[in-house]
């Protein structure tokens, strides 16, 4: 099972009061204008590609926007179900990462948005046995995918600014590309090199570039549900900093606890290159600069 945010009753969420335990603030949007498409999206990530594509024809709101907090923990407000319920795209990430933009939808009564599933978009599934890893904004093929299907919403809710919609998403997936790009030349040096994760939200990043992810299943999915890991894996997982298996180790440093701090520190006191990874842009940044951060930090680990 993957950690999904709770949801207060619909009653309270309309009234505006705070989930239990909850800390991440959401976006505030003003009143949609009659001039602009009305979008919601449920992280920076998504916002940012909107935004990006629509430019001055879109108003976007991203109703997890603080790269400081750990998304999971997300609180329910009137103004994300007031967002919700005046919008005319959504965009989630799907794969159980963010029900809550179906429930407040469903709640909210707007049955005539596009929404835009990114999972589903990316037309992953999950092996037998497995489960799907849903972070899929670390995979790029998808993300072209996605921005396609953006720019064809905005182009049929706005078809003046068709041709504007078209060279956005065309400049967007260009960058991408070079992202890609990257990866191979990555892959071409270090395919086979060990990694360790402290979450599974990277790994499509990390596979791309070659890397081998040689984490205990059990230790990552631990982390991903927010249960506690099991002594013998815990310690399974710090032998691989003594025991020289990994180049380096990709953290997400908006979910973070005891057992995970045992393997960052286990990682600095054997030298092993820490990667920083999160869930949500940092401030100041695109997303793609965001991804090329993330491949500039890859590359320095591995001595590029």
């Amino acid at each position: 099972m993957k950690r999904t945010t709770a949801l207060a009753p619909v009653l309270l969420i309309a009234a505006g009061v705070a989930l239990a335990g909850c800390t991440a603030a959401p976006d505030t949007a003003g009143p949609p204008s009659a001039d602009t498409i009305t979008v919601v999206a449920s992280t920076t990530v998504y916002g940012d590609l909107a935004a990006t594509i629509g430019g001055d024809a879109v108003e976007v709101t991203s109703i997890i926007n603080d790269p400081n907090k750990d998304p999971h923990e997300y609180e329910a407000s009137a103004q994300n179900q007031l967002a919700l319920s005046n919008a005319q795209v959504v965009i989630e990430n799907g794969g159980g990462y963010d029900d809550f933009v179906d429930t407040m939808l469903d709640s909210a009564g707007n049955d005539s948005a596009t929404v835009l599933d990114a999972v589903d978009i990316s037309g992953k599934t999950a092996e037998d046995g497995e489960e799907l890893n849903e972070h899929v904004w670390y995979d790029f093929p998808t993300m072209l995918l996605v921005i396609d299907e953006i720019e064809s919403a905005f182009a049929r809710l706005d078809p003046d600014n068709a041709e504007t919609f078209a060279d956005n998403a065309d400049a967007l997936q260009a960058d991408i590309e070079e992202l890609i790009q990257r990866e191979a030349d990555l892959n071409a040096q270090y395919a086979g090199a060990g990694v360790a994760i402290s979450e599974p939200v990277p790994l499509y990043l990390l596979e791309a570039v070659g890397l081998v992810n040689k984490t205990p299943d059990a230790f990552s999915e631990a982390i991903e549900e927010g249960s506690d890991v099991p002594p013998s894996v815990l310690l399974e997982t710090l032998e691989l900093f003594t025991g020289g298996e990994v180049e380096l180790l990709a953290y997400n440093e908006q979910t973070t606890g005891p057992q995970t701090e045992q393997i960052l520190e286990a990682a600095n006191e054997n030298d092993i290159a820490v990667v920083p990874v999160t869930e949500t842009l940092p401030d100041g940044d695109t997303y793609v600069s965001w991804m090329s951060g993330n491949l500039d930090a890859i590359a320095t680990a591995l001595g590029s």
